[in-house]
């Protein structure tokens, strides 16, 4: 397996143009195409209804400090990929994936403008948002972690700390680095309340159509030692069904809440408390950086940022489909149709229910989530050659759909802005979408277009 990194991406003009010059040929046929980034107001970003007074004032909280941008006296660093979680998370709205002007970019240039060269290979300002890992270590053993892309060294605050970027070009030339993109978070909370058994029984449905198929996917299951190699941020010994991540790696809010901080942004808390750089030079607040205020007056004030990361996303709704647009709402509803028929939602489940969660708005809710929120075979043309938990090289979570009509950037690594060869992609050898990629392939070329129209409504 070669991992392979995205070319540079058009920008929304130009990629719009691509579009539709590719929706008609010369003789004046029409392809179907990408209808695009759904227009009008975004249909996520609020709080799940449903919630208590004092439920929405964590959902507030929470959201105020997912959106901070942190500084060095705060812990920011020594490496870090960004600064702060909503500057990833902010298609189309706080808690989304990512946005069309890349803030890694200007993040970069206010500091150190330096720092940028060393990752202007893959990290353009027409996006996407990347972390960056490496497959192998220098002997070949596997990696499989985060290599962060920028230091604080020059920026305000670090005196006297002198840290070097990985070398990018050379791992690059290796054929050894993987990208992956921000994943959405919209109805964490409901996905986090589906109970292990409603996932294995989804899993245990539909077999013969599966089977007929090449259809196969198995849940991430959290067990020890089977961990991410040369990573410490991953830890299991419960045997339960993990589901954040692109890999399910995850199994809680606070555990993905928590990792992020410490992998993305470089700041302890008191799930990771150890640095990941450790250079004595470098440090700068006290570690770890955020932990529980035993002195506050109340729970909300004495709330970690971790918690607070966690409260928001669990409380955050789910993203709030169109009936009629793109293309009105017989063509939606046709490719709901057709989105069944050819075997789509085999994988990509509409709905799952959650169980009796402590609260309310959580509780026996159907989360639309179009997610089995298994671990599938994608094959040689999306494998990263990382391993995760029981995720392999070629595995990949079943991505949720919803909210998929106002989302910029797809597959893992952003390879892609164009909906209809995100789809096409998914046809590599090996993979286990191949029987239903060739189905969508043999499609009337109206029928593609109502399929597609169906996925932009989400």
């Amino acid at each position: 397996m070669k991992p392979k990194f995205a070319l540079p991406l058009l920008t929304t003009a130009v990629a719009s143009a691509f579009l539709f010059s590719d929706f008609q040929s010369a003789t004046g046929q029409e392809f179907a195409h990408d209808p695009g980034v759904r227009p009008g107001a975004p249909g996520a970003g609020g709080p799940i209804s449903g919630l208590s007074a004092n439920e929405q004032r964590f959902f507030a909280s929470g959201k105020a400090d997912f959106e901070e941008l942190e500084e060095v006296d705060e812990g920011l660093g020594p490496t870090m990929n960004l600064n702060g979680c909503g500057a990833c998370h902010s298609q189309p709205a706080t808690g989304g994936s990512s946005p069309a002007v890349n803030p890694q970019v200007a993040f970069a240039r206010a500091a150190v403008p330096s720092q940028l060269g060393a990752v202007d290979a893959f990290i353009r300002s027409n996006g996407p948002v990347r972390e960056a890992r490496f497959v192998r270590n220098p002997d070949g053993t596997p990696d499989g972690g985060v290599h962060a892309l920028f230091t604080i060294t020059g920026r305000p605050g670090a005196a006297g700390c002198s840290l070097r970027q990985p070398d990018f070009d050379a791992e690059l030339a290796r054929n050894n680095v993987i990208f992956r993109i921000p994943t959405p978070v919209f109805g964490a909370g409901l996905i986090e309340q589906i109970p292990d058994a409603a996932i294995l029984a989804n899993m245990g449905a539909n077999s013969f159509d599966k089977s007929a198929l090449g259809i196969r996917g198995k849940p991430n299951l959290v067990v020890s030692g089977r961990t991410i190699t040369g990573s410490t941020n991953n830890n299991g010994n419960d045997g339960t069904i993990a589901r954040f991540g692109w890999k399910a790696q995850n199994q809680t809010l606070l555990l993905f809440s928590g990792e992020a901080y410490n992998v993305e942004m470089g700041i302890t808390n008191e799930i990771f408390q150890q640095e990941r750089e450790q250079a004595a030079e470098c440090q700068f607040a006290t570690v770890p950086n955020d932990t529980q205020n035993f002195d506050a007056a109340d729970a909300l004030a004495g709330t970690t940022a971790v918690q607070n990361f966690a409260n928001f996303q669990r409380f955050l709704a789910a993203p709030r489909p169109s009936f009629d647009t793109p293309g009105g709402s017989f063509s939606i509803s046709r490719g709901r149709g057709v989105f069944s028929d050819i075997g789509c939602a085999l994988c990509h489940t509409p709905s799952l229910r959650t169980g009796n969660s402590t609260v309310f708005a959580l509780r026996n809710r159907t989360a639309n989530l179009f997610s089995d929120l298994l671990v599938h075979d994608m094959g040689e043309g999306l494998a990263d050659g990382v391993s995760q938990g029981e995720a392999g090289p070629r595995e990949f979570r079943t991505a949720p759909l919803w909210g998929l009509g106002q989302r910029i950037f797809f597959l893992h690594d952003g390879r892609t802005s164009d909906l209809k060869v995100a789809i096409r992609e998914h046809l590599s050898d090996g993979s286990e979408a191949n029987g239903v990629i060739r189905r969508f392939n043999g499609l009337p070329e109206n029928q593609k277009q109502d399929l597609l129209n169906f996925l932009r409504s989400l």
